[in-house]
């Protein structure tokens, strides 16, 4: 792949080497130990448990969602960041296009780059949840020991595989964008069971892989910058991480009532859709009759 002709983008952002950080409040301010000595013998003298104000300070920082990380842009030298840079620019140019073209505009999400573990507006993750979209604050949350988990896990190489996954997150940010997100979680929050093979989060991943696709699309169009083989790339890495394929090499069993992505076939299909349309309109897992 030739990612070198993508232009880079200026939305992302480096906060790695930062720490995870201690207790935090809003405004990315920690509450050191004076402070947390402070609190505690106030909640001695009022007669109250100091661990419940404590519990309290530490929830109303989380809530405002404020990152704790040190943050500036990315080294010009370090190629990875300059891989990812160029990914998302792309992905920007490609959806800024799209959304103009039916009227609407189109917001840029921002691109954590993170070592180890991240804040973020919807709580804490460590490496081990992988690349993440947080619809609370319009971000997507990157650790690139990923990418070298794909490889020697999944036997997931190839750069074209890597801008996979970025696609596939700021697909994730379009259904934002696009009000689906919210009606998923609605239906979530209004009891309805939204996992299984047939569910609504599995429509929602779909979709996005779909919309990874299409996003493939238009770039190759604009940039010409597949090269044998990256096709590939993308699919044997969407086939890789599919429930059925994850279940299986974890509990030697297959669980469709617990499906949250869609089977490696799945995946891999609905990549395609939007690779060999690049249209988004054709990108409704909502309403597939077959998934």
């Amino acid at each position: 792949m030739r990612w070198e002709r993508g232009r880079r983008s200026d939305n992302v952002v480096d906060a790695r080497g930062s720490g995870r950080g201690g207790m935090r409040l809003g405004g990315g301010k920690g509450l050191s130990l004076g402070g947390i000595a402070v609190v505690v013998v106030i909640g001695l003298l009022m007669g109250q448990d100091p661990l419940t104000i404590l519990g309290n300070v530490v929830n109303q920082g989380m809530q405002q969602g404020a990152p704790v990380q040190e943050q500036h842009a990315p080294a010009a030298n370090d190629p990875q960041s300059e891989f990812v840079r160029a990914i998302l620019g792309d992905t920007e140019d490609t959806w800024r296009a799209i959304f103009q073209a039916s009227g609407k505009q189109y917001q840029d999400p921002k691109l954590i780059l993170f070592s180890g573990g991240v804040r973020s507006a919807c709580g804490f993750a460590d490496a081990a949840v992988g690349p993440f979209y947080c619809p609370g604050d319009n971000q997507v949350y990157l650790d690139l020991s990923f990418f070298r988990e794909m490889e020697a896990r999944f036997a997931a190489a190839g750069d074209f595989a890597q801008a996979y996954v970025i696609a596939h997150e700021v697909g994730h940010h379009v259904q934002t964008l696009l009000g689906v997100s919210a009606k998923v979680n609605a239906a979530r929050q209004s009891g309805q069971k939204v996992e299984g093979d047939n569910g609504l989060l599995v429509r929602q991943e779909l979709q996005a892989d779909c919309f990874a696709g299409v996003w493939a699309n238009n770039a190759q169009q604009r940039l010409n910058w597949l090269e044998p083989g990256d096709v590939e790339e993308a699919l044997n890495a969407a086939n890789a991480i599919g429930d059925d394929r994850l279940q299986k090499q974890s509990r030697g069993t297959v669980m469709p009532d617990s499906f949250t992505h869609g089977t490696s076939a799945q995946r891999v299909r609905w990549f395609k859709v939007g690779f060999e349309s690049g249209q988004p309109g054709r990108c409704d897992t909502f309403k597939a009759a077959r998934l």
